[in-house]
């Protein structure tokens, strides 16, 4: 009976040893892959659009500092010329809880043509803005704008579905909660890794095609 547990408790332990090595090296995998994809906001080409990524929203319906600063990116690529459109990618899933509206009440503080605004309601997470972004947005081109710590997963993500997809970080301000963010950015990765590479599955909701080219307000509610 003992040999029967100590032989349980060793193969227990390999598949834990091996589980944080591969943790580690899918990690260093997404680092390295995307590093030469990651710019200044002075380095990176023209494209399409920038895709901010949603973040908290207070019940006020105010943007929190880590999604303000995103957002300000964005702006400032717009209005370098560097981009044509914002296509702002949070959750709206629920009427109380609303992050796409938010993030576009704030852009248009900014004098932005709503016009060049797009809207993408179903953005529940990282994998699903990105699918979304190629398959309802048909994006051939985008500039992800979040912070430094997820945007090797954003821009990793974007570059296996098939986006000529670049990274501009956001880090405006020093955020109380980073080490925590951090913490969970390294598990976050290892589960995209598998979704993006192994499983593919579709996001919650896909929908009719959006001409990133045209109107935005066609997706406004």
């Amino acid at each position: 009976m003992r040999k029967h547990i100590k032989k349980v408790f060793i193969f227990c332990l390999i598949l834990l040893v091996l589980g944080v090595i591969s943790s580690f090296l899918i990690n260093y995998r997404i680092q390295t892959f995307t590093r030469e994809y990651i710019l200044s906001l002075d380095e990176v080409p023209e494209s399409q659009a920038a895709l901010v990524l949603g973040a908290l929203v207070y019940e006020n319906g105010n943007v929190s500092p880590i999604l303000a600063d995103r957002l300000d990116v964005g702006i400032e690529l717009y209005n370098k010329k560097t981009v044509d459109k914002l296509l702002l990618s949070g959750d709206h899933g629920q009427k109380e809880y609303d992050e796409v509206n938010a993030m576009k009440n704030y852009v248009l503080l900014y004098d932005i043509d709503d016009k060049d605004i797009f809207l993408d309601h179903a953005g529940f997470n990282t994998y699903q803005s990105m699918y979304r972004a190629k398959e309802v947005f048909e994006a051939d081109k985008l500039i992800i704008v979040t912070q430094s710590f997820h945007l090797p997963r954003a821009v990793y993500i974007a570059r296996k579905l098939g986006i000529d997809a670049y990274g501009v970080a956001s880090d405006k301000h020093y955020y109380p909660k980073i080490n925590q963010y951090k913490q969970r950015e390294f598990l976050a990765r290892c589960k995209d890794f598998i979704l993006v590479n192994f499983l593919k599955p579709k996001p919650k909701y896909l929908g009719e095609v959006i001409d990133l080219t045209g109107n935005g307000q066609v997706t406004f509610d």
